[in-house]
């Protein structure tokens, strides 16, 4: 049994309807920042444009050119008013300036000088404890030297008392000692 399908369901109508429904999305997504960098992009070509027709490049650096040497073409007075030099304002502003880095610098010298201060303190306990803590290891390491001596003198000793009392149990053995028979005097 097949199917008759009208001529708009067939698969090129179907496949066409997609890829435009594609194109619409595609449109919608990368559209309006397309557009909006366009519109910059012809809006800056026509500033760009207009501006150099109408005015010529500006020299900016209005130190080295006098104040009356300002273009003919130019006829606002802010621009001269703006070139002008006030030496009372500059003197104050740097006046003011030194003032305010001489005074930083001020407080940057107190601050490292109370770091100075800081540190030093710190070094001198540091000094304190490290000679504190020098006196108990040198009295530690001192008995330690005594006590060594007191067992080696001891050893000494111990090792002759011994030898002492095998040379007194061999008299004795030879006189006719025997274990038992002090034990059995001394129950007596």
């Amino acid at each position: 049994m097949a199917i008759n399908l009208p001529g708009f369901c067939s698969p090129g109508v179907v496949k066409l309807t997609l890829g435009l429904i594609a194109l619409c999305i595609a449109g919608y997504i990368v559209g309006p920042p397309l557009y909006w960098h366009f519109m910059e992009g012809l809006a800056a070509v026509s500033h760009s444009s207009s501006s150099s027709a109408a005015c010529p490049s500006c020299v900016c650096d209005c130190s080295s050119q006098p104040l009356l040497s300002v273009p003919q073409e130019l006829s606002n007075s802010s621009f001269a008013d703006c070139a002008k030099h006030d030496p009372l304002v500059s003197e104050e502003t740097e006046k003011n300036f030194a003032e305010l880095l001489s005074e930083e610098l001020k407080l940057r010298e107190a601050e490292a000088a109370e770091n100075q201060q800081r540190a030093d303190m710190a070094l001198l306990e540091a000094k304190k404890i490290t000679s504190q803590y020098q006196k108990e290891a040198d009295k530690c390491n001192s008995g330690m030297e005594t006590c060594e001596e007191a067992r080696e003198k001891a050893e000494v000793a111990i090792v002759a008392q011994k030898k002492l009392t095998a040379m007194w149990e061999l008299r004795a053995r030879q006189k006719g000692w025997k274990d038992g028979a002090a034990k059995n005097r001394a129950e007596s």
